[in-house]
């Protein structure tokens, strides 16, 4: 700091046309000192002003969570003296002004009862499940940004299902719903951290419309826009998570749920000095969206590849996708009573859900109309064609039906082709021929049309 002060002296004497000689006489330093001070000066080389340490600094907390309340500086002032802090009004209102200045403060958001949540997950390390073995923990925080109610939830992983649920869960622990719900830009609930144009997984905007809230995502790089819940997190692990012993997953939701009701929400919050619950049956409870008389049918969710059969594997069992999504991967949705699959969002099959396994549930529309083996349609249309030939192509083709059910027409196209160079009466006979004998190859009725064996008797092959 002295040298600072050394250099700021020299210079100022220096540009009011001091030498060096009279410089050195008036401030009492060494002439070479002063030299070397006037030429670092020309270089443009200043000492670096160390900050020193204000008093308030040490109830810096303390300021900005006055701050965050919109108090006017007059009125922090007076919260600093009543919590015996003794500092010049001038001095406090410098330091609140310094404070705003910076990029990183947030004023906080304000909000009326019933119009927001907050929700985030935060990683508390390892626990033990019920089987004894250990786990990544996190906890997740679903907290009223008026009342500062909280709902907490130990939970082993972050899929969209799990995150679903534990909104479910807190929805039924405050008895209702906000009108919004602040999440931020997590894997689970949006797929592009775009704060204008987000793209929601479609299982989470399902939920949201059934449960009539709006989520609402933070900026990317703003925290600060979802700050209650970041300080809820922090308040779980360090006031409940920090020391404490389980013996199981069992025994933590059990400790978690008594800590939520006795301790936590039944504290004075360190922020608005009013106790949570309170605050929530008298102003909020009322204000909330009622629930809906049926609980969300979430679905299981997952990722398959489609099977060359245009099959996807589900449950032990096998439905059927369009033929042009072979080989792609669709997502498929496992609902109580039906099954959805979907190809980048947009839905491609329906089925009811079968309770059995090892059963194809299949959709003959699926099918490329030329692999419609089992489809009525293509199946009558084939038929009619035999029945131009003649009587016994016609009877010949439900043999071949009956005998070949899944690759009949090959057979049939090939009867059907032999028109072309035969007269019909010729293919007629020939399959009578065929009948008499129980034939269905093709190529054994093409060498009786070719060969002219259609008209031998009968026990003649």
């Amino acid at each position: 700091m002295l040298e600072y002060f050394m250099h700021v002296t020299i210079e100022t004497l220096w540009k009011q046309g001091k030498n060096k000689s009279e410089i050195s006489q008036i401030t009492g330093h060494d002439w070479k000192t002063v030299s070397k001070v006037i030429k670092a000066i020309k270089n443009g080389n200043y000492p670096i002003k160390k900050p020193h340490c204000k008093r308030l600094d040490n109830c810096r907390e303390q300021i900005l969570a006055l701050i965050e309340q919109d108090l006017t500086g007059v009125r922090i002032f007076e919260e600093l003296q009543r919590a015996g802090i003794y500092v010049s009004y001038s001095a406090t209102k410098r330091y609140i002004a310094d404070i705003k200045k910076r990029e990183d403060v947030c004023i906080r958001f304000h909000t009326k009862p019933g119009e927001e949540a907050q929700v985030d997950f935060g990683y508390v390390g390892m626990t033990l499940d019920n089987n004894g073995k250990l786990r990544k923990t996190w906890v997740f925080n679903m907290r009223l940004s008026y009342s500062r109610l909280d709902y907490y939830e130990k939970v082993f992983d972050q899929k969209v299902e799990t995150f679903i649920r534990c909104h479910i869960n807190a929805f039924n622990f405050f008895g209702g719903i906000p009108e919004y719900v602040k999440i931020d830009n997590l894997k689970a609930a949006i797929l592009e951290a775009n704060f204008y144009e987000t793209i929601y997984q479609s299982m989470y905007k399902q939920f949201a419309d059934y449960y009539a809230f709006k989520p609402l995502p933070c900026r990317v790089r703003k925290p600060q826009e979802k700050g209650k819940v970041e300080a809820g997190i922090k308040y779980v692990k360090n006031n409940f998570f920090l020391g404490r012993k389980f013996s199981s997953s069992e025994d933590v939701d059990k400790q978690l749920k008594i800590w939520l009701v006795n301790t936590c929400n039944a504290r004075i919050h360190g922020t608005t000095r009013k106790v949570p619950q309170e605050v929530f049956d008298t102003e909020e409870k009322s204000k909330l969206i009622k629930l809906p008389e049926r609980e969300f049918d979430m679905p299981k969710i997952g990722t398959r590849t489609v099977y060359n059969d245009c099959h996807v594997y589900i449950e032990y069992n096998y439905y059927s996708v369009p033929f042009e999504y072979v080989g792609k991967k669709v997502n498929v949705e496992v609902y109580n009573k039906i099954i959805k699959i979907l190809f980048e969002g947009r839905q491609i099959a329906l089925h009811v859900r079968n309770r059995g396994t090892g059963e194809f549930i299949t959709d003959e529309n699926h099918y490329p109309k030329f692999k419609c083996y089992m489809s009525t349609n293509y199946q009558e249309e084939y038929q009619t064609k035999m029945n131009q030939i003649g009587d016994f192509a016609g009877k010949l083709f439900l043999l071949l039906v009956s005998k070949h059910p899944r690759d009949w027409n090959r057979t049939a196209q090939g009867i059907l082709s032999l028109t072309k160079e035969f007269a019909n009466e010729v293919v007629n006979l020939a399959c009578k021929r065929a009948l008499i004998f129980d034939i269905t190859q093709y190529s054994i009725i093409k060498n009786i049309c070719k060969n002219g064996t259609y008209n031998l008797p009968a026990e003649v092959l």
